[in-house]
């Protein structure tokens, strides 16, 4: 890892160690799955919200996997895009019956071929159930790490592959944890508050736009 890098992940677990918080509400694996797959375009204070009342109205995978659609679109209307999160709640529950036995597999291909999970989620589902070394990229992790020159792509596959090969493996869980508290507290789209980030002697994003 550069010597750069290194600073920017040195000061990152300076300000928020190593703490593994997941800011989505779950008991295990398969909630944390239907919860992820609800939260494309959605805070995570909106699925929290109504995982409250999902897990309650369908307390397994296997009750999932037979829910009505049109009743399951109704419990979760309010995060957006709905009908086809419905369809891909089912569905993936389905599978997780069909071919694992009920159980959340922790192998990437596994999990990405499951209706709605794509590496994005299946990563979440491997760094915070399996703790696998995994880097999830979300719009934070995507657009912070463009602006401090770890990567050159709006494409969020790219961006991962590219984080793997100059983010040493030590740092790939805590990744999106800390960029997360970054993009949420100072480095905010589309106003960064870079007066106040502990980074911007080394943004080249910052050094630019002096």
């Amino acid at each position: 890892m550069k010597k750069s890098t290194q600073e920017i992940f040195d000061r990152m677990e300076k300000e928020y160690g190593r703490d593994l918080t997941c800011y989505l509400n779950h008991d295990d694996g398969w909630q944390l799955l239907v919860a992820t797959i609800m939260s494309a375009q959605c805070t995570d204070a909106r699925v929290n919200e109504v995982t409250k009342v999902l897990f309650k109205k369908y307390p397994s995978v296997q009750a999932l996997a037979s829910a009505d659609l049109k009743d399951l679109e109704e419990v979760i209307h309010s995060v957006g895009f709905y009908h086809n999160k419905a369809k891909n709640i089912i569905g993936c529950c389905r599978e997780l019956c069909n071919r694992f036995g009920g159980e959340v597999p922790s192998d990437i291909e596994s999990l990405t071929s499951l209706p709605g999970v794509g590496r994005k989620t299946a990563n979440v589902i491997r760094g915070n159930i399996f703790n696998e070394p995994s880097v999830v990229v979300d719009t934070h992790v995507l657009r912070i790490s463009n602006k401090l020159g770890l990567v050159k792509t709006d494409d969020p596959v790219k961006a991962e592959f590219a984080l793997m090969k100059v983010v040493d493996k030590d740092y790939w869980l805590y990744i999106n944890h800390w960029f997360i508290a970054l993009g949420r507290t100072i480095c905010k789209a589309p106003r960064p508050k870079c007066s106040e980030c502990y980074l911007q002697d080394i943004c080249p994003t910052f050094k630019k736009e002096q």
